[in-house]
């Protein structure tokens, strides 16, 4: 029995990787138009009620300033963190309004306040889109192929597969990006770019030296301590955030999912592997990031449509979406499927158009503690 056979047989008769019997035009056709239109003024309203929240928050600790809010609020502002960075990502995507003008000036606002290159981003960001689910041109949380994993050294492996390590990856990738991959989204001559690409990428590093410049100011007028409490343990928590979501979008479903090669990848086939996820009552508060499947295939559909999107694609889509399970108010069932990935999913095969997940037991028992 090979790989693949065992996979089928925890998931019955039908088979994941199988070209799909529907095409994107009928998923597309099936979703209402409404949801296709962009609400510029709407999408204001969720950056306003971000930015009131975040705030009030930080105005709170202020008023408080005790050790029972102090971790209140860092989990609190992390969240919203991680919330305004969802709207920026929406810039991104185009999907936030029709105006690029408008897009650019709220993307760069929002991410730079979080310390993300917004262009920089937003560039490696669509080709992740554009390759979702592509062993070879994927870019976030890409596997990696044997040849390339057994290059690793052990500390690398260890940073890359020991929880919680990979919950602090984000600004280590946005120097560096991957194992086997080069470049940085900081630098206008990476080779994430192209030549007309550079000046937005030169204003994005800019945008975002200047918030570390702000920091900084702002640690002389306040304190190290200070500015560590009211921003520095909320980045922390953003990060932890963005890694943790990220990667559950596409990897740690029950069952193992497919990734292509070559003349088997297609845009639909990668997309129908990315994974929906329920959060609770965080659903909302990161403006339901979470209905990941839809978006992927329709990135310009705004995120206020893309939970009735679903529901309407669901008919289309049949066994090829895979139902979130649903979360209590408080999404603690993803850490399981969490730290089982991260412990079990350590490459794919060199060869190969359709590879699944593969184990190195060495580093599944560093992971797990067993080693002796």
């Amino acid at each position: 029995m090979t790989f693949k056979d065992s996979i089928h047989d925890d998931i019955g008769d039908f088979d994941p990787s199988n070209p799909p019997p529907f095409k994107i035009a009928e998923i597309r056709a099936a979703i209402p138009k409404h949801c296709w239109v962009k609400h510029p003024w709407r999408s204001l309203s969720y950056v306003l009620r971000d930015v009131v929240v975040i705030l009030s928050l930080a105005a709170s600790a202020l008023f408080f300033n005790s050790c029972l809010f102090w971790p209140f609020y860092w989990l609190a502002q992390g969240t919203m963190f991680w919330a305004i960075f969802v709207l920026g990502h929406d810039c991104g995507h185009g999907s936030f309004s029709d105006s690029s003008f408008l897009n650019n000036v709220v993307g760069h606002l929002l991410h730079s306040s979080i310390l993300v290159p917004y262009h920089g981003w937003r560039i490696s960001h669509r080709t992740h889109h554009q390759n979702h689910g592509n062993v070879e041109k994927d870019e976030s949380w890409v596997p990696l192929p044997e040849k390339v994993y057994k290059k690793l050294d052990i500390t690398t492996r260890i940073m890359r597969f020991t929880v919680p390590l990979p919950l602090l990856a984000y600004p280590f990738y946005l120097w560096t990006r991957s194992p086997g991959k080069e470049g940085s989204h900081f630098n206008p001559y990476s080779d994430l770019f192209t030549p007309h690409e550079r000046k937005a990428v030169f204003i994005s590093a800019l945008c975002w030296a200047m918030m570390v410049l702000l920091l900084l100011y702002s640690c002389s007028l306040f304190g190290h301590v200070q500015v560590l409490k009211l921003y520095g343990v909320p980045y922390l928590i953003f990060v932890l955030w963005l890694d943790f979501v990220t990667y559950l979008h596409h990897h740690g479903h029950e069952q193992k999912l497919p990734w292509y090669r070559g003349k088997e990848w297609s845009y639909l086939r990668g997309g129908l592997t990315t994974v929906d996820r329920d959060y609770g009552i965080f659903n909302n508060i990161h403006h339901d990031i979470g209905t990941h499947v839809i978006h992927h295939l329709f990135p310009q559909i705004p995120h206020y449509h893309l939970v009735e999107a679903t529901k309407a694609a669901k008919a289309v889509l049949g066994k090829y979406y895979r139902e979130p399970r649903k979360s209590g108010p408080f999404p603690f069932h993803l850490f399981e499927n969490f730290v089982k990935s991260i412990t079990e999913d350590h490459y794919v095969s060199d060869y190969g158009d359709i590879v699944y997940y593969q184990t190195d037991p060495i580093m599944y028992k560093i992971s797990k503690g067993k080693l002796v």
